[in-house]
């Protein structure tokens, strides 16, 4: 059967499932199609010719490249098509971004007939998307006296293709719609359980909050015509959580603006907003898309007489009204006094910190794309002409305070920044255009970001990256037909395009799992690096690193560059003595129960949270860094001490080296160029040339918290409180609560010990705890099931070596097989302890989860409704969070245990060690202090 002939049986598919025909990115597929458009007799000519225009995807898909050589035979005259003229085909070129499609018109603009190349030199203009093979030609055409090649550099250094575009409207109608009250989980508008169809848009789009909700907002916009719908998170902060650039790619596809008439199912320009803003991350891929993402601060705490927050009965701030946004509400955008009115012209808000210069070049430009590529497309042209680039776009802001020292992240920053001139130092709240060292993609929003670079071109990764990887581990649970389907493309994909792949394309080396977090984590061999990843999570313990959407994971690979402002710092000290019974996992808890009650709100939010924890080593504080995506911040530093800091990179040398010797290098070696990297940094250390990083002593924080480690006195859970009336209250970290508030008898369904949070020392505590048990108690019978799911394959092969693998096989009930993976997600489970494949198993939610209605204790992050778990008609499902051995402990009683129970549990064993460092003892301050900065 031709292709052609099983895209129409795949369109009749489809069709059921109320769905248009899937938009083509095969070459093979469309070279049938042009064949059909071709033959005027053809049956299929028309059907043909509507897919070719309407239905192709641009970029450097196969099937672009085909469609650009086709119009370029239409238009030297090759080839006839009578409903394509010239004109049109010149059209057509203009909206297929760059790659063949801006070869072609190089190729006709650079060619001998002068009206062809004048057409082709005004589309060119319009385009952004050049590449150094591009811009090569175009240097090439300039020093041999081609005027058209003149003309197009002018153009270009007067960034024509941006100047040239409509401007802003000043006023933009808005119709709200409450998506949820709380913070809304991008997990809302992008279910983790359908995280298999994000790159089918369409298809996707169908899992948006409910039918019910689609129909709701569809009613808005035929109720309100003209006007936008703006989705909401009422009393809370929307987008949070991971899948950022699906969510938001959801919420344009339902409220948002057609990109091209040529390319369908792909929106930009959503409008977003919360009661507490927008979560970072997303507001930056809302940015990406040229959207506007509002703090509506509707609702504000009451005050008292003395002007001290009222607290209800649970001791939660009572909070008031200032203005509604409840569905339905008309309301206005005024991008030029940068206020939002209500329909009758009162000031609600101001919203400047939405529309500021750089924001408004995106919503102009129709996202950040087009300002990072036209940036550096201008510098060309302007040092390609000899002259100085016409000052278009808005100047990036630079801050600078006079004797004041820098924190951890605006050393790294200044340290890799692009574009400033020698001398300048730059403090929080500079635009900062920055070096990017190593890059993330994971599995189940890679297929976006390979969209995302075949949407702006890009064909090979920037030399200037020190090291990417493509992760494996969101999809490890279960090889099922749509892994199947989707895992190799993609690690084809990224393999070709430079990264390293957790499979090998050719089947060379065994296929690895690893959770991405923890592989960034180690190769990252220098603390001074800035990288980015696309999961929220992506959160090292060496460098700063900062959890991104596929887009901007995208435009780091291509680019080796990203822009962002210099986040504000959070410095978290410690004091006191960790009691030898506790877990660092309730240290973290602890962080984030002490911040809440010295501060009231959650300081951390939007910030670097920089982590005075230099006596452990990166695997062991990781659990601290990873945690702070959940505690909202934007990233987050660890200060660590010389010793520990070599001891860290020798660990990641030996990590990257076996990845080397199972022969996952490329031919660029760049794992052995991360080994000898690290090596370097070693020697720095060492000779006392660079010592590790650290803040100066007069750097200034918006915050600084000591915490009391002489508090934590039992483990810690932070519970998603799913029955508080208060709807706004309800799947947030900051409920924490100690072990004895359950008063150990709350009925645990599921334990399970896995994602990114844990390390080695995890795994062998399992062990410890089940060999206490049995020689205290005798031979244990599981109550509830556990689910174990180790990080890395390394950290398997490092237990077998030390005999604590032993150890859990012999209590398991299931090991994982590799020869034969799970080809369906399981759907019950019986009370024993199962091995699973490392990974992120329950913690990702879009293979496996516990059964509808669980209680699930973990040591994961998420507890988002219906992430781990969903609700079933008798209950809700709970994920609360806890350490290890409450975890293992509970799926052996049946329910949480009390105080003693863990005690006698914990009893020789040794939890993660922790103390403060010596230093920040001597000079830490034994009060908390908050230092607003304006």
């Amino acid at each position: 059967m031709s292709l052609y002939l099983e895209y129409i049986n795949e369109i009749d598919d489809r069709k059921g499932q109320g769905l248009h025909p899937k938009p083509i990115d095969s070459g093979e597929l469309l070279a049938e199609i042009v064949a059909q458009i071709k033959d005027p007799t053809h049956e299929h000519r028309s059907d043909s010719l509507n897919f070719f225009i309407y239905n192709t995807l641009p970029g450097t898909t196969s099937a672009a490249a085909v469609k650009a050589a086709f119009i370029k035979e239409i238009i030297l005259g090759e080839a006839v098509v009578e409903e394509i003229s010239t004109e049109f085909a010149f059209e057509l070129l203009s909206h297929m971004k760059g790659g063949p499609s801006v070869e072609v018109l190089l190729d006709l603009a650079l060619g001998d007939d002068a009206t062809i190349a004048k057409q082709a030199m005004e589309v060119l203009k319009t385009q952004f998307f050049l590449y150094e093979a591009d811009t090569e030609r175009l240097a090439t055409a300039f020093k041999q006296g081609n005027a058209i090649a003149k003309e197009l550099l002018e153009s270009y250094a007067a960034a024509e293709f941006f100047t040239k575009l409509p401007e802003v409207d000043e006023e933009i109608d808005v119709v709200t719609y409450i998506a949820a009250e709380g913070d809304i989980s991008t997990d809302l508008l992008s279910p983790g359980n359908q995280a298999h169809s994000r790159s089918d848009r369409e298809l996707h789009g169908k899992c948006m909050i409910s039918e019910t909700a689609q129909t709701e907002i569809q009613a808005l916009q035929k109720a309100h015509p003209g006007k936008r719908v703006m989705l909401i998170a009422e009393k809370g902060t929307m987008g949070v959580g991971s899948s950022r650039m699906s969510g938001v790619n959801n919420v344009a596809l339902w409220t948002g603006k057609p990109a091209s008439p040529y390319v369908p199912f792909v929106n930009y320009a959503p409008i977003v907003a919360g009661t507490n803003g927008i979560s970072p991350i997303f507001l930056t891929t809302v940015g990406v898309t040229g959207g506007i993402g509002l703090d509506l601060k509707n609702w504000v705490k009451k005050l008292d007489a003395d002007g001290k927050p009222v607290l209800d009965d649970n001791g939660d701030p009572v909070l008031e009204q200032v203005y509604s946004v409840d569905t339905g509400k008309v309301l206005t955008i005024n991008t030029k006094t940068q206020k939002l009115y209500d329909a009758d012209g009162k000031e609600l808000v101001d919203i400047a910190s939405a529309l500021t210069p750089q924001k408004m070049e995106f919503i102009k430009a129709g996202g950040s794309y087009a300002i990072v590529f036209g940036k550096k497309l201008q510098s060309f042209a302007a040092e390609t002409l000899g002259t100085e680039p016409v000052p278009v776009f808005a100047p990036s802001r630079e801050v600078t305070v006079d004797g004041q020292g820098l924190t951890a992240v605006e050393k790294i920053f200044n340290n890799n920044a692009l574009g400033v001139k020698d001398g300048v130092v730059l403090h929080a709240g500079s635009d900062a255009r920055v070096k990017v060292n190593i890059v993330g993609s994971q599995d189940t929003t890679g297929l976006m970001t390979a969209q995302e670079l075949e949407s702006m071109a890009a064909t090979v990764i920037s030399p200037t990256v020190d090291g990417a990887y493509q992760s494996g581990c969101h999809t490890a649970s279960v090889w099922d037909k749509k892994a199947q389907a989707n895992i190799p493309k993609l690690m084809s994909f990224m393999n070709g395009f430079g990264l390293i792949t957790a499979r090998d394309p050719k089947g060379a080396y065994h296929a690895m799992t690893d959770v991405i977090h923890k592989v960034l984590n180690d190769i990252t061999v220098d603390e001074w690096a800035i990288i980015i990843g696309g999961d929220s999570h992506t959160r090292m313990s060496k460098g700063v690193a900062f959890g991104a959407d596929s887009g901007t994971v995208a435009l780091a690979l291509a680019t080796g560059e990203a822009t962002m402002p210099i986040p504000e710092s959070v410095k978290v000290t410690f004091k006191g003595n960790l009691k030898d019974y506790m877990d660092f996992r309730d240290v973290v808890h602890a962080t984030q129960l002490q911040m809440l009650k010295t501060f009231g709100d959650n300081v951390f939010q939007g910030r670097v949270i920089e982590v005075h924890i230099g006596t452990l080593l990166a695997d062991q504080a990781f659990t601290f860094t990873d945690w702070t995506a959940e505690m909202k911040a934007k990233a987050s530093i660890c200060i660590s001490q010389d010793d520990t800091l070599i001891e860290s990179l020798e660990i990641a040398k030996s990590r990257i080296q076996i990845m080397i010797k199972k022969g996952m290098d490329n031919d660029g070696q760049v794992l052995q160029g991360l080994v000898d990297r690290a090596d370097r940094r070693i020697a720095e250390i060492r000779s006392g040339d660079k010592p590790a990083l650290r803040p100066d002593d007069n750097a200034s924080y918006f915050a600084e918290l000591v915490v009391d480690l002489d508090q934590i006195v039992e483990p810690m859970i932070a519970d998603p409180d799913v029955n508080n009336e208060d709807i706004s209250k309800r799947y947030t970290h900051d409920v924490i609560r100690a072990l004895s508030h359950y008063e150990g008898d709350k009925a645990v369904d599921l334990g399970f010990v896995g994602s990114c949070m844990v390390h080695k020392g995890d795994l062998k505590i399992i062990s410890r705890v089940l060999r206490n048990w049995e020689e205290k108690n005798g031979p244990i019978e599981f109550k509830a099931p556990l689910i174990v799911a180790a990080p890395t394959y390394n950290i398997i092969d490092e237990l077998k070596s030390e005999g604590d693998w032993d150890v859990l096989q012999k209590y398991s009930g299931f090991e994982f097989d590799d020869n034969a993976p799970k080809q369906s997600a399981r759907t019950e489970y019986e009370n024993m302890m199962y091995l699973e494949r490392p990974g992120c198993n329950l913690c990702m939610g879009n293979q496996e989860k516990a059964a509808k209605g669980d209680t699930v204790l973990a040591t994961s992050t998420r507890l988002f409704q219906g992430r781990v778990v969903e609700d079933s008609e008798r209950k809700k499902g709970e994920s609360l969070l806890a350490s290890t051995p409450v975890v293992v402990l509970a799926a052996i009683l049946g329910r949480t245990p009390s105080i003693d129970e863990y005690k006698v549990a914990v009893d020789g064993i040794s939890l993660t060690k922790f103390a403060p460092p010596l230093e920040a003892l001597n000079t830490a301050q034994s009060t908390v202090t908050f230092m607003p900065r304006h």
